[in-house]
């Protein structure tokens, strides 16, 4: 799974995936995967990961569109899935892996800054 990829290889087994079956709206079928991360230290470590995989041209276009990629407190990423289950992390927009990562901090400056001390942002 491509998602695999974002998860330190020590917790891949401890993450529970909740898989649905929907239709598309040309009735084609689509399999959504879903995993909440909520243990402190396991969100920090898939976060970490996230940062250190994204390539540095990602991040630099990514610090170019923060504000498109934010919204209360949230920060919602689009990787490409091919690359992710190549163990390579970039932005992509066609057939992507949806993240969301929610800061308790909700300010714009505070989100930021977290991204950064990751690495996430140059």
């Amino acid at each position: 799974m491509a998602v695999h990829s974002l998860l330190p290889s020590e917790s891949v087994d401890s993450v529970v995936f909740k898989r649905s079956s929907l239709t598309g709206h040309h009735g084609n079928p689509i399999v959504l995967f879903e995993a909440r991360v909520k243990e402190r230290k396991l969100v920090q470590a898939v976060f970490a990961k996230l940062c250190s995989g994204l390539a540095l041209i990602d991040k630099e276009v990514l610090a170019e569109e923060i504000a498109r990629h934010l919204d209360r407190g949230n920060l919602y990423l689009r990787l490409d899935k091919q690359s992710a289950f190549l163990g390579d992390l970039r932005l992509g927009s066609v057939d992507p892996v949806h993240v969301r990562v929610h800061f308790k901090r909700h300010g714009t400056d505070e989100v930021v800054g977290v991204c950064r001390e990751f690495g996430l942002l140059p």
